[in-house]
C-alpha cells in the first residue's frame, strides 16, 4: 500500500493509503500538473502541459501535448510503468488527456483520463 495524494485522513482517522495502481496514477497527475522547474530539487519534474491549455486548439497543439507528456511519463515512471498510447483533444480552452498504459509490477492494462482548463 502507497500514501494516498493529496495527503489526508481515511474514516478511521489514519493516512489514507491506495493501491499501487491508484498511487501510480496519482503520479501521473502530479506529472502532468507540475511543470518542470516548479519543485526544489527536481527541476525535470513535469510535463509542462499547463501552458498549452490557453493556446489556440489545434492539431498541432495536441501533438505537442501528447509528446510532452510521454516523454515526461518515461522519464519520471520509466521503471513503474510502460505508455502504450496518449491522446489529447484540444477544445475552446479545456485539454482532454486520455493515457494507456501498463504497470510493470504485474502487467496490468491501465487507463487514466483527465481534463485541464475549460469553464465552470
Amino acid at each position: 500500500m502507497q500514501i494516498d495524494f493529496p495527503y489526508h485522513f481515511d474514516g478511521r482517522d489514519r493516512t489514507a493509503n491506495v493501491s499501487e495502481a491508484e498511487h501510480v496514477r496519482n503520479l501521473i497527475e502530479q506529472i502532468l500538473f507540475t511543470s518542470p522547474g516548479e519543485r526544489v530539487n527536481r527541476p525535470e519534474f513535469g510535463a509542462g502541459i499547463l501552458q498549452l491549455v490557453f493556446a489556440a486548439a489545434s492539431p498541432e497543439a495536441a501533438a505537442t501535448a501528447e509528446f510532452m507528456i510521454k516523454g515526461a511519463l518515461q522519464q519520471n515512471l520509466g521503471q513503474r510503468i510502460v505508455v502504450d498510447g496518449v491522446q489529447t483533444e484540444a477544445e475552446d480552452s479545456a485539454l482532454r488527456i486520455r493515457i494507456a498504459y501498463r504497470l510493470l509490477s504485474d502487467d496490468t492494462q491501465q487507463l487514466a483520463e483527465f481534463e485541464m482548463g475549460g469553464g465552470p
